[in-house]
């Protein structure tokens, strides 16, 4: 890593309220801000305090206005007929069009809007029409079942949901409104909804209550325009609702201004658009609305910056394993975005799928949203950049709860990247990370440990849980007093660089030994006959726990249970005590390609397997049930 990252970083740390202040001014604010941070009521941080500004403005109307109108601001490709671009022009035009119709809907400053839509252009629209009315935004993941749809409609609020017919996904359509209108039935109170008509499907339309997008559109002037709610730098941008498998669902709460400054710095350095702005970047972000991920990589970053991004409609091998390799050349991706789960699911097919394409445009590939494995590294370096020196792999770390990664293996504005396997890079400007043991005491680098962060908190990080800041105060500052608690465990080395074992409940204790599943996972994936891997702790009455091993052999690959047993303990000798090897076709997947390992555990261990509706293939269950049967 350059000197100049260092450099910036150290900086940060003199005066980080200063730096902070420095990059909000680059933004543009109705009123200044009265205070830059304020931490008179810890831990309720609040940044930019007093300032007026809008996050829908920074990311269309400044750029309309500085000739950028005409620059491609959305390119949505789909397998089901021909691609649609947006001009930022053509979004902005279509924002203002939906702001005016949500006003005349009674939707405006503070109240609260369910967006439950699939991969769409509208579903764009439709957020930064609630970001320019002032409203708040709760994106709902569009595989949610009606019951977790109806859990976040009511704790968040809403008056109004903005819905689809339904979504396609392998060629199959799925209603969406159908279960829009069973969650609604368990809601108390009167909830409009807005319905655009994608897929065609027949769907019941309540009177009085359901309005049709494009008859209620059509009603409204091409060239409208709304003026922005200038709200304060402290309101409520949007709540995000974590994935709720046990117990209520965490609201997350991310303020207007806080989190528009953090995202348009972090994307900027990201993509090197800070130093050198490039009219040829193209962001794939292959992240669903639904998850913080598709917030700011697939929405607010890129527009922020005045970056084209792209989005595709359906899964990554549909309706062909290369389809987003063909993506890429078709287009001229420069950057992509993805979870290794997915990108695993691709190397099982070979690398004869990324070798059919060029791949020539790609400069940053970004695995995020779980550790990633040695072997997938190796291939993305091997088979998608082919030893081009200006094509990086980049593994980011962030949560839901910090708005967008927060450390990164550098920043092409500071000196390029230097990627150490394992790592997920230094920390962002103004993060002070620190690994803790269980009395709360600060580790030396290479201990593991629980990854915390002492304040001040970058304003990349969450304020509070939404209507619940007692909750807020226990999940996150309770357990070490005056640190803000992760929840995953890690260590540092001696240059800073951070790393991530996994969350801690999914740290495996086998007789007092501490091993994290993604250690396993990498030694398991190493096997030449092993495409995926899924490790589990399971309950044993005597050792604590033991390991559940789930494993995908590669196509046309074969390995035993016993063969798998011998490599684990071969590598970790007698403290890999194994309970269980199951060997799978697929393992059981959200719509997102994340693996559900508490399904798993839950099989494993004869538990309740909780909120299913997220589940991309119910064949993957009913595999899994036989298997374990055996």
């Amino acid at each position: 890593m350059s000197r100049e990252f260092y450099e910036v970083y150290r900086k940060s740390l003199e005066d980080p309220v200063g730096f902070w202040e420095r990059e909000a001014a680059r933004l543009y604010w109705r009123e200044k801000w009265d205070k830059t941070y304020d931490d008179s009521n810890p831990p309720f941080y609040r940044w930019f305090v007093g300032g007026r500004t809008n996050i829908a403005y920074n990311a269309l109307d400044v750029h309309v206005k500085s000739g950028r109108g005409n620059k491609a601001a959305l390119i949505w490709a789909t397998p089901y007929g021909e691609p649609r671009v947006l001009r930022y022009r053509d979004l902005y035009r279509e924002v203002n069009r939906l702001s005016i119709l949500l006003r005349s809907l009674g939707v405006g400053k503070g109240d609260r809007v369910a967006i439950y839509m699939p991969m769409i252009p509208e579903a764009m629209v439709a957020m930064l029409a609630v970001n320019r009315v002032g409203a708040v935004h709760s994106v709902v993941f569009s595989g949610f079942g009606a019951q977790a749809l109806a859990e976040r409609i009511k704790d968040a609020g809403a008056k109004l949901v903005i819905t689809a017919d339904g979504m396609r996904r392998r060629g199959k359509v799925t209603p969406l409104k159908p279960t829009v209108d069973e969650a609604l039935d368990a809601v108390d109170g009167d909830v409009a909804v807005l319905m655009y008509r994608h897929v065609g499907a027949e769907v019941p339309m309540k009177k009085g209550r359901d309005l049709l997008w494009q008859e209620e559109i059509s009603k409204i002037p091409p060239n409208a325009y709304a003026e922005p709610e200038w709200v304060e730098g402290e309101a409520p941008l949007f709540i995000l609702y974590t994935s709720g498998t046990t117990g209520k669902p965490k609201g997350i709460v991310h303020l207007h201004g806080a989190y528009m400054v953090w995202i348009r710095y972090a994307f900027s350095h990201m993509t090197g658009a800070e130093r050198e702005f490039r009219d040829d970047i193209v962001f794939f972000s292959t992240a669903d609305i639904g998850w913080i991920s598709g917030h700011h990589y697939g929405v607010h970053g890129p527009l922020l910056n005045g970056l084209t991004v792209l989005w595709y409609e359906d899964a990554p091998d549909y309706p062909h394993p290369g389809v987003w390799w063909e993506i890429t050349d078709t287009y001229g991706v420069t950057h992509i975005l993805f979870s290794p789960t997915a990108l695993r699911l691709l190397m099982r097919y070979g690398e004869e799928w990324p070798l059919r394409y060029k791949l020539d445009t790609l400069m940053a590939l970004y695995p995020t949203g779980e550790v990633l494995n040695e072997e997938a590294y190796h291939w993305m370096v091997k088979y998608l950049c082919r030893g081009r020196e200006n094509c990086q792999v980049a593994d980011v770390w962030g949560q839901t709860e910090t708005a967008c990664f927060v450390t990164a293996p550098g920043s092409m504005n500071l000196g390029g990247f230097r990627y150490k396997y394992g790592s997920v890079g230094l920390p962002y400007p103004t993060l002070r990370i620190a690994i803790l043991n269980d009395e709360g005491k600060e580790l030396p680098p290479g201990e593991k440990g629980h990854v915390a962060v002492k304040p001040p908190l970058p304003p990349a990080f969450l304020h509070t849980l939404w209507r619940d800041p007692e909750r807020y105060v226990k999940s996150y500052w309770s357990t070490f007093p005056g640190y803000y608690l992760t929840g995953d465990i890690g260590y540092l080395d001696e240059e800073g660089y951070l790393y991530v074992l996994g969350r801690s409940d999914d740290v495996i204790k086998i007789a007092g030994h501490r091993l994290s599943t993604r250690e396993v996972e990498d030694i398991l994936t190493a096997h030449p006959a092993v495409a995926e891997a899924a490790v589990v702790g399971i309950p044993d009455p005597v050792r604590g726990e033991v390991l559940g091993i789930f494993i995908v052999p590669k196509m046309d690959a074969e390995i035993t249970e016993e063969e798998v047993a011998q490599h684990i303990r071969k590598t970790l000798g007698p403290v890999a005590v194994i309970g269980r090897v199951v060997i799978l076709n697929k393992l059981p997947k959200t719509r997102t390609g994340k693996v559900m390992r508490r399904v798993l555990r839950a099989y494993a261990s004869g538990q309740p397997l909780g909120d299913l509706s997220t589940l991309e293939e119910q064949e993957a269950l009913e595999e899994l049930k036989k298997a374990l049967v055996r």
